[in-house]
């Protein structure tokens, strides 16, 4: 049986039943029937008339819960008393905070960390702006800042709404490189008031985290961020998205014993992360590349109203193939995808080559379920938890910033991203790899040092760090 694509949570629901007219088990019934699974029941109180219970109740999205409560309110004698989700609990008051590194435990603490004192600390900085990086957060701050256009696959949803996913995302930073992370949402989405207001707050970061910007807004926003700091701006859908995107591929082509110069690769999903793929897959020696969109196969022998189109058809596609994804998937070693549910067919699979390689990445729906094809492609992955080879961006940002703010660089260049690609990689070990393990586990405590080493040595190499003594000093 296929599993199902939804997310997977519990909740707690309080339920009051009159012993006389209600049975516990037409309740169990009655949520078993509505999609829940009861995996905990508590009993918080019972009489010889009334008893109140807590059900712990798993269920695959928030639809389900609803519906459950909707039936049990239904049942003559049950009373629903409250209803908990626990992941909506672990969102109470956000889910950061900020800590004083240091007690402020009498007066001569705070002469230090305020004034008098922080007025030595103030203009040692401005006689050496450099000295920003090591006398305040600089050092090991950045932002990760959305305007709530792009969200997940939620789509424009708005700042307020984004703010959930901004926080999550600095929690991963923090926990995983101990890099801290201030979640910004705009309320504009402006390309020149977005551009204006980060450049004006950059003074106090080390790093810019772009995320959840639409297309192709975040082309322009990200290249002018980028020209006005001295500060590393990195869009993560794009380019975190690239970058373990590769490492899956580099796997699976030493499973099935091929060699990404010599692949056909489909991309399916021309917006910001499926040009950014690209552009890294061609980095890394891919010759064939044909992406596919709403209107087809891009060719360069087209004009289209996209000018970003027009861009990404003159570099690829050599052999000028025409005609929609089924069509131009004949023969093709790899299939990607960066677009949406049920794209790609069990047919299409099997036109492709010996031995195909599915990285169906559409969140959070994947073009194909994977069991329908898992007889017929030789590796499967998804941007999805619930199956194996997750493809998840994870697996890059921390250590690619921790390596960024190690260095101090000045910004993000294509020698850095192959080679945190690489690193995540060669975090698979030979005996390990296998065609349900090319990617490692977001969990893996060897992934963000082995990045964060890679992407140092690209900075040193690529002349854009500017700690230059900083590996002699280890």
């Amino acid at each position: 049986m296929a599993k199902s694509l939804g997310s997977s949570t519990n909740i707690i629901i309080r339920i009051e039943i009159d012993k006389s007219k209600c049975t516990f088990a037409q309740v169990a019934q009655t949520i078993g029937e509505s999609g829940g699974d009861i995996v905990a029941i508590d009993v918080i109180r019972s009489s010889g008339t009334v008893t109140l219970r807590d059900l712990t109740v798993n269920v695959f999205d928030g639809s389900v819960g609803d519906r459950i409560v909707g039936r049990l309110n239904q049942i003559e004698g049950m009373k629903v008393i409250n209803v908990s989700d626990q992941t909506f609990l672990m969102h109470l008051g956000g889910k950061i905070e900020m800590q004083p590194k240091i007690p402020i435990r009498n007066r001569d603490d705070l002469s230090r960390v305020y004034t008098p004192g922080v007025a030595r600390v103030c203009m040692a900085i401005h006689e050496d702006p450099n000295r920003a990086f090591t006398l305040t957060i600089k050092r090991d701050t950045v932002a990760v800042i959305s305007d709530g256009t792009a969200v997940l696959g939620l789509g424009n949803i708005g700042p307020r709404a984004a703010m959930p996913v901004m926080e999550g995302k600095a929690m991963l930073f923090k926990q995983l490189a101990g890099v801290d992370a201030f979640p910004i949402c705009l309320d504009t989405q402006d390309p020149d008031e977005i551009v204006r207001t980060i450049v004006a707050i950059a003074p106090g970061l080390g790093g810019i985290n772009l995320e959840d910007i639409s297309a192709p807004r975040c082309f322009d926003i990200e290249r002018r961020l980028t020209e006005a700091l001295d500060i590393p701006v990195f869009h993560d859908d794009q380019h975190g998205t690239a970058v373990v995107l590769l490492a899956g591929i580099l796997n699976s082509l030493r499973i099935v014993g091929k060699k990404l110069e010599d692949c056909k690769v489909v991309l399916c999903g021309i917006g910001a992360a499926g040009m950014a793929c690209t552009d890294i897959l061609i980095s890394a020696g891919a010759k064939k590349v044909i992406g596919v969109d709403r209107q087809g196969a891009l060719v360069r022998t087209t004009a289209y109203e996209n000018e970003a189109w027009n861009a990404y058809a003159a570099k690829t596609n050599p052999e000028l193939e025409e005609g929609a994804l089924a069509d131009v998937i004949q023969g093709a070693d790899i299939f990607i995808g960066v677009s949406g549910p049920g794209v790609l067919k069990r047919e299409n699979v099997e036109a492709m080559a010996k031995d195909p390689i599915v990285f169906a990445m559409a969140n959070p729906t994947p073009e194909i379920d994977p069991d329908e094809i898992e007889e017929i492609a030789r590796i499967i992955a998804t941007g999805r938890s619930d199956y194996p080879n997750q493809i998840n961006n994870v697996l890059c940002f921390p250590g690619l910033f921790r390596g960024l703010l190690d260095c101090r660089a000045s910004r993000v260049t294509e020698n850095m991203k192959l080679a945190a690609a690489y690193a995540i990689a060669e975090v698979v070990s030979e005996d390990e790899l296998s065609e349900l393990y090319i990617i490692p586990s977001v969990f893996n405590d060897k992934v963000v040092p082995k990045v964060r080493d890679a992407v140092i040595d690209a900075a040193y190499a690529d002349g854009v760090a500017r700690r230059r003594d900083f590996r002699d000093k280890k």
